[in-house]
């Protein structure tokens, strides 16, 4: 009986020895036994874009398995064969899955990022029928105009005659977030500068910015009940997340609502919350496909 015990015991052991020496000669991610590369992803979490692009640069296919305890794995790829076959060629066999959706639903709902199926069809067919109309085109280009020639361009100059150090990611975000809102809802949020910080739209951008980075970062939790554990509680990035969501939300709503209420279409309803209303689209989907 013992020299059985010591011969399974030793079976086993050479087992996930070679399990281990397997996988580590044949994929660039460190895979150690039972944790897989929980160890290296954990010291590396903070800089995963980093870290992961390092691993693909290095790697003969761009391509590499990452693998976690349990079944929760999964595939990154910088290949262009890849990409092309993952977004294009076969896009139908690469669902979001259950899992990405039960993430980012709290933030995204069922919208047109955070759906698979006929749903995502039919928001996919009446965002690019939009999309494609000419006065929609107009209306984009026109508004990127004012905001390069009114607000972008004086603020650099300003920057070039002061000596005043900007953060370029910073203003191109307020640049591209002041372009967007007035796309979707008609509605400027000065982000980039022309009215006081009161009555600018900042609170509702950084509460965006911080809604996507906190439900982003459900995907770097080391063991998944640990953010859910959180999000019952209300404490820590759950609770934070919680209330970025209900400031992103309530702007939306707000504008959603005020909008139908009105009397009426003019001639400057070209923005996507009039198109999608005027298709009759519900407010709640359109929060969703807007988001």
């Amino acid at each position: 009986m013992e020299s059985l015990l010591l011969f399974l015991s030793l079976f086993i052991f050479i087992f996930i020895y070679l399990r281990h020496f397997y996988t580590t000669k044949t994929q660039p991610f460190k895979t150690y036994p039972l944790v897989g590369s929980l160890p290296d992803f954990i010291l590396n979490r903070h800089r995963f874009l980093d870290w992961s692009t390092n691993i693909l640069r290095h790697s003969s296919t761009q391509t590499a398995v990452f693998y976690r305890p349990g079944t929760v794995h999964g595939v990154l790829t910088a290949n262009p064969d890849n990409v092309e076959h993952i977004l294009k060629t076969n896009f139908h066999n690469y669902p979001k899955g259950n899992r990405f959706l039960f993430l980012l639903h709290d933030f995204l709902g069922h919208g047109i990022f955070n759906s698979d199926g006929f749903l995502w069809k039919l928001q996919r067919k009446t965002a690019s029928y939009e999309f494609n109309t000419k006065s929609l085109r107009n209306f984009a280009i026109q508004n990127v105009t004012v905001e390069i020639q009114t607000r972008l361009i004086p603020l650099l100059q300003r920057a070039s005659e002061t000596e005043t150090v900007l953060d370029l990611q910073d203003v191109l975000e307020r640049f591209a977030f002041d372009n967007v809102c007035k796309l979707a809802f008609n509605v400027d949020p000065a982000c980039l500068g022309g009215r006081s910080a009161a009555l600018s739209g900042d609170g509702f951008m950084q509460a965006f910015e911080d809604a996507a980075t906190l439900s982003s970062g459900r995907f770097m939790s080391a063991f998944h009940w640990l953010w859910r554990i959180k999000r019952f509680l209300n404490v820590g990035n759950e609770k934070r997340l919680k209330e970025s969501i209900s400031t992103v939300h309530a702007f939306a709503d707000e504008i959603i609502r005020s909008r139908m209420e009105a009397k009426g279409p003019t001639n400057t309803d070209v923005d996507l919350l009039s198109r999608f209303l005027a298709a009759r689209i519900t407010p709640q989907n359109f929060s969703a496909i807007s988001l």
